[in-house]
């Protein structure tokens, strides 16, 4: 399988070379993309420099911050425009580890179209994350998973390995969430899609660098975006419509 691992990054300098680094000591098959969008730090130039001492590294540059929704999906696109087999989402922070991705890879080889990197199954743990957070991230998958009606346990999680197949039959263009929203809008999208998703355990360690990008306006779009899908797969299931 051809494996390209996106990483998006705004003002990341200080993690970037790190992560990056061990990314290419735990999988050295893989390509790995940095989605920056023009970061004011010089993150974007970093990752130029480091593209030309190593070949696997590419870079796209962005115009400016969108949101990681809008970063993810133009470096799915310019993944599948390259004719990879599978696209991993990874954080540029060090909160996910690049040691556990053959965990995720293995899970696509033994015949996922998603494998997650889930926080919240038996065997997954959080590491130094504040309480608020983990708050916030357990009820939001709660939520999402009895909105949606998914046997999903870690619905927000953003360690995650797709098959291209799996990003073709999903609409890709419809997708506008970003943050918790977006996250859980690829993985209802692929179940939905009747495809095959699997949880694999993973250690989540809060980030050593740099400054979170969560704000409250994420997720109360994220709630928000949940409770339309819900109830209009719930209407749409009454009205024998189908649908969104």
């Amino acid at each position: 399988m051809r494996v390209l691992t996106i990483i998006p990054t705004f003002n990341e300098l200080e993690s970037l070379p790190k992560t990056l680094g061990r990314v290419r000591a735990a999988v050295p098959a893989t390509d790995v993309l940095v989605v920056d969008d023009n970061s004011p730090d010089g993150t974007g130039q970093l990752a130029d420099r480091m593209a030309a001492e190593d070949s696997q590294v590419k870079v796209l540059h962005r115009k400016g911050k969108e949101g990681l929704g809008a970063a993810y999906i133009a470096g799915f696109k310019w993944g599948l425009d390259e004719g990879y087999d599978v696209l991993v989402e990874l954080d540029a922070d060090g909160s996910h580890q690049p040691e556990q991705l053959p965990r995720l890879l293995q899970a696509i080889e033994d015949g996922a179209d998603l494998a997650i990197g889930s926080r919240w199954v038996p065997g997954g743990t959080v590491v130094n994350w504040p309480a608020h957070r983990q708050f916030i991230s357990k009820g939001g998958s709660f939520y999402a998973r009895t909105m949606l009606g998914l046997p999903v346990k870690d619905l927000t999680g953003g360690f995650n390995a797709f098959r291209a197949s799996t990003l073709h039959t999903i609409d890709l263009n419809q997708v506008e969430s970003k943050g918790y929203g977006f996250q859980v809008d690829l993985k209802w999208r692929t179940a939905k899609a009747g495809l095959v998703v699997k949880e694999v355990p993973i250690t989540f360690v809060e980030r050593e660098f740099g400054t979170s990008k969560m704000s409250g306006n994420i997720v109360v779009e994220a709630m928000v975006n949940v409770t339309k899908w819900g109830l209009g797969a719930r209407l749409a299931k009454l009205t024998g419509k189908g649908g969104r």
